[in-house]
């Protein structure tokens, strides 16, 4: 029996553990580390760093191991088909990296970024292990993005009474401003769609690169103002570090 737990840790800062994310950790068998690959070394350190951290002076601490990351397939055409194909192929690592490093069973982590029930696959590709193998999940939630972003510049996420809705940068880009909201919060936008959003002289936004992180970086003001200097800031910060993860609070006046 494998005890699959995952583990919500927050945008990166260590202080952003709960303290039911401190015990699961010290409670594992086995931690996995996604590898990203070259230029993406900070994710998996950070995450080495929050475990270091945690299991410091720890009597029985946990087998910690990476393993790479499959690659999305970009040619299959059809977006979904792809990131099914990515998940299938995500769920067949983990399975070899438990069956390699606890055969006999036990407690396996994975540390997710942010909160594992927000625009995260992990709950999906957990599904997909389970149709191979008996495990009980457990999740553990975490500080979302979304929360790192408001804190960063001192904003609520909506305003009185109004709803606020959670896109992506591919549906604001294909779609358009949804309709009946104000307010939106776009995350995965590596197209910079908020240059897609129609009158942007009345559009508030506020954007934030490497939330909660020791090298944030946070714009904000009126959209046709601000924009050019984040799409500056945007590829200076991606140049500097081989990736980037942002997201951004947007609001329309009427």
């Amino acid at each position: 029996m494998i005890t699959l737990s995952l583990i919500g840790i927050g945008t990166g800062n260590p202080k952003h553990l709960t303290l039911e994310a401190v015990d699961a950790i010290r409670a594992q068998d086995l931690i996995l580390i996604p590898q990203k690959g070259v230029g993406k070394d900070d994710l998996a350190g950070l995450r080495q760093e929050i475990c270091a951290q945690v299991l410091e002076g720890a009597v029985e601490v946990p087998k910690i191991v990476g393993f790479d990351l499959p690659v999305r397939d970009p040619k299959t055409a059809d977006y979904r088909q792809r990131v099914d194909d990515w998940h299938d192929a995500i769920a067949e690592v983990w399975s070899a990296a438990i069956a390699a490093h606890l055969p006999e069973g036990g407690r396996v982590g994975f540390l997710v970024w942010g909160d594992p029930s927000l625009y995260d696959s992990t709950m999906r590709i957990a599904e997909r292990l389970a149709r191979v193998r008996e495990i009980t999940l457990r999740v553990i939630p975490g500080i979302t993005s979304i929360q790192a972003l408001t804190a960063a510049h001192g904003v609520p996420l909506n305003t009185i009474g109004a709803p606020v809705q959670i896109t992506t940068g591919r549906r604001l880009r294909d779609e358009g401003w949804p309709e009946g909201c104000d307010t939106l919060v776009v995350m995965l936008d590596g197209e910079c769609s908020f240059q897609s959003v129609a009158a942007p002289d009345k559009v508030t936004i506020h954007w934030s690169a490497y939330a909660g992180m020791a090298n944030e970086i946070n714009i904000a003001g009126t959209l046709s103002e601000v924009q050019e200097q984040i799409l500056t800031t945007r590829a200076a910060a991606r140049a500097d570090h081989g990736w980037l993860m942002d997201i951004y609070l947007l609001h329309r006046t009427p």
